[in-house]
């Protein structure tokens, strides 16, 4: 099974840019899926964005499109979270996923594995 763990997160000013990364270890890595999910204070946790084990697909949440870009490096094991223009909302600890599938899915239930989370807090 792959381990993750979260890199990157910080406070930054509403505008600003933030990169996240999530570093695996512990199986191979290029038989993953890879999303990123958030959750506010008193609110679920959400699909943010995924990206597919070729790195072929993307998918991102609507509030998110346009700002915030997924990517990964198989050569090291890394998937990361470019996040732009961003905004007081967007504020939230932010968690990499790892799904072992050829397919892409945005729910909870199907990522089996998850990082312990980053704290990301954008001021106004």
């Amino acid at each position: 099974q792959v381990q993750l763990e979260e890199a990157g997160g910080g406070l930054v000013q509403a505008g600003g840019s933030l990169r996240l990364s999530c570093a695996a270890s512990g199986d191979t890595f290029s038989r993953y899926a890879l999303a990123w999910f958030r959750q506010a204070p008193g609110k679920e946790r959400e699909f943010v964005a995924g990206v597919s084990w070729t790195g072929t697909n993307t998918a991102y949440a609507d509030s998110v499109k346009g700002r915030f870009t997924i990517s990964r490096d198989n050569a090291k094991n890394t998937v990361y979270l470019q996040m732009n223009s961003l905004k007081p909302e967007d504020t939230a600890v932010y968690y990499c996923a790892a799904d072992r599938t050829t397919s892409l899915f945005t729910t909870i239930r199907a990522y089996e594995r998850w990082g312990q989370g980053t704290q990301v807090t954008v001021s106004s």
